[in-house]
């Protein structure tokens, strides 16, 4: 936090509190200083010669002089490896059981006088002084990791280490959670630590709330996903190789991972994007599919004050005939800001508006912060404080219950980690539904304590559960909202288990997807923060979360009008579609900005409910198949390394490429295509790729293209489903699928699969496969076609 934003601070929660903030930050240092002393002398470590090996299921375990490897390839073809022993549990990201090992695949010497395991789609080989190999089939060249080193306190301790790996010199590396300056990694540091900016951030700011040690690697020989399941602090260092780098030779690209302690191992997927995150959520687990409404517009402030405030905002929308489905209310709403209250002066009758907006088809959603004012005579503090034996929150390694300073003032923290706090905290949320919100919005959830100095979150001595394992928060931070999206679903799952719980969550670990969405948090306004919030959606959908959106129009500021618009028709194409701002920010209604934009927004709504089935439809197959509903471009195309590097425009589901306006002024711009034929879904015009071109983009709306032959669900004007099928390109095929909405429940979704194709002068559509083929049973309307 610089100094502008600890000055912002202050002015925002007031000068008495700006100072708890500068005392708060001294307890966390002197807490640290006390429990946790500087490491002292070490000892390194690295594996040493091989000396034997032992087969096993899967694989087996190598050998060497001062550690042993163990390898297991699981059924599906993920693999995992991992050092002294550790195995795939216990571990936050996995869901479930570890998938079962793949008899075919055997542990057996290689020629070079190593070990290898060969399975259908890896290979791995381990050499003579602990290097492992990941081959495709064909024995090209995935990823190289290099022996590791640890490094071993003489004192004992927690036992950092160091993995360095090797990539093909025209690999690019994605993922590593919500990172601001990607979606492309490019040659840098990238921090695993969830981190609260201070308020705002832009592309230049790292770590943010939600890092995950994920990496998906695209190269010509293939696609990857690494993950170093490890959840204490650590950091990634990348750097692109090159092509022809020095006397003509290439350069491989590297990637350091640096942990300051737990365990070294890691799981692998490899193949198509498609088949890499259909393997990874079959480790990880499905995401959780939102309910209906909350895949339509959404709109939020932090400082709508009132009942009062509330209704003028929805009449707003309705008078100017816009679409609404959701509206959030922020911690002004809190009694003092205390979670599970509610403030009566202002918000007299929460469950009568509740009522009231749902009739007209607007749900309410309300934020959830952990902290926990601490104050005898709360009703939660003090069922925190009789939970169990020793109480719900955590503790320092002294004993006592660490305090902090949120919006409340002094604050303590639920350990999520403990399942008994889990199952406590999950109850709570009858009070919210009792009020009656629909949906839940977790904030703060790094956790935050303010701080005027330093990290702002609780001491890294701080004791936790970890289920029934025991450690501290340097183990404990990187899974606490994790853990707190856990408490949260299951419990509104207990309460209310006819319906589809709908939570999103600012921080966060890899497996959320499990529990729900995430959200951009604070992203400055400005043209670098529009890029920065598409950056995060595209990296957190390679990493397992599909349901994400940013603040549309930016967190703090004051947009102007062609940016707030440009930001409105990007979001209008995301998962999550939701305005927001800070307290002392600009409105960030439509109608604040001008008659113009006002009408160029309403025409970015009307599209969006338009597409409405679309968005459903992506939902279901993201639970299905790990497929985000936003895709970088070069998912179908992963080969192309020009769409490598194509980071201002994305697919949404397989049949659109949206392309944002990220620069003032712009009335065209150039959109990279994949191969094959593209249609501009407003003007029909055909484009040719792969390869640039320069499209129109009025202020009126950005450049959406589909794909030809795209068959896609929409609602026509009255609102029922309808096809709309792009003209395949002649002599080629296309299709699609669709899924009905099945409602908010449980209902399975049935997946309908549909082929165009060209029949003489006609475009035909059919259902393929299933009860009903051949027969649509929808009205379909053909586009890009004469006539």
């Amino acid at each position: 936090m610089d100094g502008r934003d600890l000055v912002r601070r202050v002015r925002l929660v007031g000068s008495v509190r700006g100072l708890r903030t500068v005392r708060a930050a001294w307890r966390r240092r002197s807490a640290d200083a006390r429990a946790l002393p500087p490491r002292g002398a070490e000892r390194a470590r690295v594996p040493g010669a091989l000396v034997g090996a032992e087969p096993g299921p899967g694989g087996g375990v190598v050998r060497f002089a001062r550690s042993e490897l163990r390898i297991r390839v699981a059924v599906g073809g993920a693999v995992f490896w991992a050092w002294d022993g550790a195995d795939p549990l216990p571990s936050y990201a996995l869901a479930g059981e570890v998938p079962a090992a793949d008899p075919r695949a055997v542990l057996e010497p290689d020629k070079d006088g190593g070990w290898q395991v060969v399975s259908e789609r890896l290979t791995v080989v381990v050499s003579r002084t602990g290097a492992v190999e990941l081959r495709t089939p064909g024995g090209v060249l995935l990823r190289r990791e290099l022996p590791p080193r640890w490094w071993e306190p003489v004192g004992g301790g927690a036992v950092r280490w160091v993995q360095r790996s090797e990539v093909p010199a025209d690999a690019r590396f994605f993922g590593l959670g919500g990172r601001a300056s990607g979606p492309r990694l490019r040659d840098g540091a990238y921090g695993l630590w969830n981190t609260d900016p201070g308020g705002r951030f832009g592309p230049g700011d790292d770590p943010l709330y939600l890092t995950m040690p994920v990496q998906v690697v695209v190269s010509d020989a293939g696609t990857h996903l690494a993950f170093h399941d490890n959840t204490w602090a650590g950091r990634v260092v990348v750097r692109e190789g090159e092509e022809g780098a020095g006397s003509g030779h290439d350069r491989p690209g590297t990637c350091e991972v640096r942990m300051e302690g737990g365990p070294l191992r890691c799981w692998v997927v490899a193949g198509t994007p498609a088949r890499v995150l259909r393997g990874w959520t079959a480790l990880t687990g499905a995401p959780a599919v939102p309910p209906s409404w909350a895949l339509g517009p959404q709109h939020a402030r932090w400082g709508f004050g009132s009942e009062r405030e509330v209704r003028r905002v929805v009449a707003g929308y309705r008078e100017r005939g816009l679409p609404l489905s959701v509206l959030h209310l922020d911690i002004d709403h809190y009694d003092g800001h205390r979670v599970f209250t509610v403030d009566r002066g202002r918000f007299p009758s929460l469950p009568g508006l509740a009522k009231e907006l749902r009739e007209e088809g607007v749900r309410l959603v309300s934020i959830v912060d952990p902290a926990v004012k601490a104050a005898p005579g709360d009703a939660v503090f003090d069922a925190g404080v009789a939970l169990g034996e020793r109480g719900a929150y955590v503790r320092d390694a002294r004993g006592r219950v660490v305090v902090g300073e949120v919006w409340p003032g002094a604050c303590v923290y639920p350990d999520f980690t403990d399942p008994v706090v889990r199952e406590w905290w999950g109850s709570l949320y009858g009070e919210r539904l009792a009020q009656g919100f629909s949906g839940i919005w977790h904030d703060m959830n790094e956790p935050v304590s303010f701080a005027a100095f330093g990290d702002p979150s609780l001491p890294r001595s701080a004791r936790h559960v970890l289920e029934g394992a025991g450690g501290d928060h340097r183990e404990a931070h990187n899974v606490y909202g994790l853990a707190m999206a856990r408490a949260g679903y299951e419990g509104l799952l207990r309460l209310r288990p006819e319906e589809r719980p709908f939570l999103f969550s600012r921080s966060g670990w890899a497996g959320m997807q499990r529990y729900g969405g995430t959200w951009s948090g604070d992203v400055s306004t400005g043209w670098p923060g529009l890029r920065a919030s598409l950056s995060l959606v595209l990296g957190l959908g390679l990493c397992g979360v599909p349901y994400s959106g940013p603040d549309v129009g930016g967190f703090d500021g004051f947009p102007s009008p062609e940016l707030y618009l440009r930001w409105f028709q990007m979001g209008a194409y995301l998962p999550l579609f939701r305005t927001h701002s800070a307290i002392d920010a600009g409105r960030r209604e439509p109608w604040e900005f001008g008659p113009e934009v006002l009408e160029h927004a309403r025409s970015a709504l009307v599209e969006r409910e338009r597409l409405h089935p679309y968005f459903v439809t992506l939902s279901h197959v993201a639970r299905l198949s790990g497929a985000p509903y936003v895709r970088p471009v070069w998912w179908a195309a992963p080969g192309d390394r020009a769409l490598r590097g194509c980071e201002d425009a994305f697919l949404l589901g397989d049949a659109l490429l949206v392309a944002p306006v990220m620069k003032a002024g712009a009335e065209r711009r150039v959109v990279r295509l994949p191969r094959g034929r593209w249609y501009d879904t407003v003007t029909g015009r055909a484009y040719e790729g792969p390869g640039p071109v320069v499209v129109d983009a009025p202020l009126s709306r950005i450049p959406v293209l589909a794909r030809a032959g795209a068959v896609i669900p929409v609602r026509d004007a009255d609102g029922e489903l309808e096809l709309e099928v792009w003209a395949p390109a002649p002599g080629r095929t296309g299709g699609g699928l669709v899924v009905r909405d099945p409602g908010d429940g449980w209902a399975e979704a049935e997946v309908e699969r549909y082929v165009s194709r060209w029949e003489g002068e006609r475009v035909v559509v059919e259902r393929d496969g299933g009860e009903g083929a051949g027969a649509v049973g929808l009205p379909v309307r053909v586009r890009g076609v004469e006539g």
